[in-house]
């Protein structure tokens, strides 16, 4: 975290974190599960440097607890705990979880987490009326410029975009990959699973379709302004399982709106994928006026898979020396092999 406070700019406003498995798991991998006294140090130091801190407990599947006597009372437990400490936000993912906190607890902002998926005005609407002061969007419709500008027409509370999530669009996973970490991360028996079967098949997809990586939903730094015009209130970056020096200079790519590089160095996807492609940033300056008017059929389109052919270079290791290969090339080999 001191490093992280160190290295922030003046764009950044908040940090969050996860919060205690022991009482609420999350919907993400987390390298660190900070207990009370933790997190009560962290806000301290965060408040000291004119920084807030937000807590993430936001898995989508919490087994049926929180609608028991029990599970009731351990999370209202917990949300006190955190109000006492001095939290400024909470990002949870569960309606039910939105309501208790409005209601019980208004001193700390209720954040609905990308995992609630919501990816209309109506599901904003429905989500604001619990009590959400603040929406992180389903990065879904990262690109679905209409859907983003009708959201904004019908709700008054604050709107938020992951800026920097690498997983597929319109991923057939998505839902179960989310459970499975919810479970992992959360109360009672851990499963035992002998292998992630969406993360597997997630990079094979991208290996054998590299243009799933441009179709992502990422937004590039030297975007970010097209998304203010829009009414987007703030930008949030994913990577909360990643190096703290990742995470800093991600931060700073973004805080300066251009970023001169591989954009896999930027996004929070699997690190090998990181190791497979390059993509120069820079070589995708305009892309966005695309995708601003774009149908979103991609059967009809081809500029994505056109786009990746363009600029996607492909790391190859020979004798020790890396070098880069286009597409056309990776294919070319391939056949002759």
């Amino acid at each position: 975290m001191k490093e992280i406070c160190k290295e922030a700019t003046k764009d950044v406003e908040e940090i969050y974190m996860a919060g205690t498995p022991e009482v609420l798991g999350s919907g993400r991998v987390t390298l660190h599960a900070p207990q009370l006294d933790e997190i009560e140090k962290q806000t301290q130091y965060l408040h000291e440097k004119k920084l807030k801190m937000g807590i993430a407990l936001n898995p989508s599947c919490m087994g049926g607890q929180h609608l028991t006597s029990q599970g009731y009372n351990m999370f209202k437990w917990y949300f006190g705990k955190l109000n006492e400490i001095g939290v400024d936000s909470v990002t949870v993912a569960e309606p039910y979880l939105i309501e208790m906190l409005t209601k019980e607890f208004p001193d700390m902002k209720v954040v609905v987490s990308t995992i609630s998926h919501v990816d209309s005005a109506e599901r904003a609407k429905y989500f604001e009326e619990l009590g959400a002061e603040a929406i992180t969007l389903d990065t879904n419709i990262n690109r679905s410029f209409e859907i983003l500008e009708n959201i904004r027409e019908v709700v008054d509370c604050e709107l938020r975009l992951l800026v920097n999530e690498a997983c597929l669009y319109k991923c057939p996973f998505r839902y179960f990959h989310f459970n499975l970490f919810s479970h992992m991360t959360g109360l009672g028996n851990k499963p035992n699973i002998f292998s992630d079967y969406y993360y597997e098949k997630c990079m094979s997809f991208r290996v054998r379709y590299p243009e799933l990586v441009i179709k992502s939903p990422w937004i590039r730094p030297e975007d970010l302004g097209v998304y203010e015009d829009l009414g987007i209130d703030y930008f949030k970056m994913s990577g909360r399982a990643n190096t703290i020096k990742w995470i800093v200079d991600c931060m700073k790519a973004y805080s300066a709106r251009s970023y001169d590089g591989n954009l896999m160095d930027l996004l929070d996807c699997p690190s090998e994928l990181r190791d497979m492609f390059y993509i120069p940033n820079k070589d995708l300056d305009g892309v966005i006026k695309q995708w601003m008017n774009c149908e979103r059929f991609c059967n009809r389109c081809g500029f994505c898979k056109a786009t990746a052919e363009r600029v996607i270079r492909v790391y190859e290791f020979t004798d020790m020396k890396r070098r880069t290969l286009s597409l056309r090339e990776v294919k070319t080999k391939c056949a002759i092999s």
